[in-house]
Order: C-alpha cells, then structure tokens, then sequence
C-alpha cells in the first residue's frame, strides 16, 4: 500500500528531529515519494507512546513509523493492538536491544534504510502477547511484541550498570550475567497453559514470547514466530553445575549448532528445560520476582496471566 501521511512518533532521549528529518528526506527521495506529508509526534516522560499513537490516529495517518527503543516500539504497537485499526507500523531501530527490529530483518544502524523500509515494505500481520499482572499498585496491562518473563533476562536488566550500556550498549547486558545468576534462585511456580495445570514447577526462569532472538544474536526461542497465533514458552529449572550444563546442552548445542548444521526441528525437553507453544497462561508464584517485557522492568509479582491476539498489528 502507498501511504502519503505518515506519522513520525519519536523519542527525543534518543535522536533529534532534525536528524530524523534528515534521514527521512533521503528515504523519501530514494523512493521517489515526494508527495509524503510528515506528521511529528514526539513522546515524553509523561508519554511512552501510547499518547502519541492516538494523536497520530486522530491525525489520520496511514503509515506511523516510531522511531525509538524497545520501549518506545512497545508503547506504539499495544496502542495500535488496542485500537484495532488498519494503520500500518515501521520502525527506526534506535535502542541497545532493538529486539522486535532484530527479529524483523529491520536494518540496524541505518536510519535512512529503516525509513526506506518503512515506506516502501510490505506490511506483514503480527501477533502480540497481552500481560494482565498484578503489582504493588495493582492490576496492569501491557502488550508485548518479542518476550516477557522473569528468572535470568529480567534480573540481567535491573542488574545491568546503565552508564556501561550507555558505552557498549547490548555487551552490558553480558557484564551482568554472573550478577544476574547469583541473583535468581528457584522458586515453586504454579502455570496453567491452555486450561491444563502443568503442576508445580521449581523454576529459575520463565520466557514466554512472541519472537525468539535477543541481543548478540542469542536465539532462546528457536521456533518462535510472531505471526503463528501462538505464544512459545520457556521454563527452565536449573539449580546446579550439572543442571545448568544440561540447560546449556539444550540451548546451545541442541537448539543452536546442531539445529542449524542439520536444519531440524527444535529439540525434546530437556530435564531442566521445558519448551511449549500456548495461547494462554496463568501463573502463581510462591515469592515474588521480577518481570519483564520487551526489556522493561515492571517490578516485582507473585501473579499474572498472559494471551495471544492474533496479527494484532501490521508491520513493514
């Protein structure tokens, strides 16, 4: 579809408007597009994205490309889940993680060839994950577009020192690795996917997700595809040496080198690590922990349930 009102939601903790302009205007050129009308809608504090979503609609754009981080691609994709409207999504990667444009085949470090992309791609329908989670100020809920979880990622994010990130961005993450280990005990975590209990699960860490791929190009999820319908759990219960080289095993032998050498399917369960495909989930845990999505620390919870909405959004 050709757009010519496309709605620029930005953040300006990341980049300027003018250098966005700048990059646009080369895209635009490139594309021979020259009849396209920029909107601009920056976010704040105040604002993660969802405001600027709706006045973006409310502008009558057909094409809003959101130009910022993790958080800021979130805000803008649950508001346009929500909203349920045909208004299509690109994205100027411009975080550390940039999780669902690494997924996306969006080009990184490019800003003019992520514009590119957004004006002249074909729009593919994804699915996004809805968390209804309670917390010390009670019940929210968030959409995801690549993963939420607790265990290892999340305590990776609130244990990684933000001025290291500031200067190797994504390798700040692995600093805090061992920090993040230490951290994450086992814990008895009551899930129920599909209606169907699993029964207490001694749990280090949780991952359900809609996307597969973080930082570095660590794939934890191999066989997650945004656009299938369904949501790909992963639940991990290694509480020692020998059960942390069986999750190992599994990970990055089974379900990386191997899987790639031979091109098979995902492989079985291991003893500490249990992969599943659902719609839906609920979950109790005995002590309170940590919860992430898309790389956002939502704070501490001992209750939550997650479900899928089906090509929620359009993104080029």
């Amino acid at each position: 579809m050709t757009v010519r009102r496309v709605g620029i939601i930005w953040n300006p903790a990341k980049t300027t408007q003018d250098e966005l302009g700048s990059a646009l205007d080369d895209a635009v050129a490139a594309a021979q597009r020259p009849d396209t009308e920029a909107l601009w809608f920056e976010t704040s504090t105040d604002d993660a994205g969802q405001g600027a979503t709706e006045r973006a609609i409310e502008a009558g754009v057909e094409l809003i490309v959101v130009a910022g981080g993790d958080g800021t691609v979130r805000a803008v994709a649950e508001h346009l889940g929500a909203a349920d409207t045909a208004i299509e999504l690109g994205i100027v990667p411009l975080g550390t993680g940039n999780l669902l444009a690494r997924n996306l085949q969006v080009p990184l470090g490019d800003v003019p060839g992520a514009f590119a992309r957004a004006l002249t791609g074909e729009a593919r329908a994804i699915d996004l994950g809805w968390l209804e989670i309670e917390l010390a100020g009670g019940t929210e809920r968030h959409a995801f577009a690549v993963m939420a979880g607790f265990g290892l990622d999340a305590h990776m994010i609130t244990e990684t020192d933000d001025d290291l990130k500031d200067k190797v961005g994504w390798l700040a993450y692995v600093e805090s690795m061992g920090r993040a280990l230490s951290a994450s005990d086992t814990l008895e975590v009551r899930i129920t996917a599909d209606g169907e209990p699993l029964g207490p699960e001694n749990v280090h860490t949780l991952l359900i997700g809609n996307c597969g791929t973080l930082q570095g190009g660590i794939n934890l999820l191999p066989d997650a595809d945004p656009r299938d319908g369904e949501l790909d759990l992963l639940v991990l219960s290694a509480d020692d040496a020998a059960s942390w080289a069986d999750t190992l095993r599994n990970m990055v032998w089974d379900n990386g080198v191997k899987r790639l050498a031979t091109g098979g399917a995902v492989a079985e369960s291991s003893d500490s690590a249990t992969h599943l495909r659902v719609r839906s989930l609920s979950m109790e845990l005995l002590e309170p922990r940590v919860f992430e999505i898309d790389g956002e620390d939502l704070g501490e919870t001992t209750r939550l349930a997650v479900t899928v909405q089906p090509g929620a959004v359009r993104v080029r």
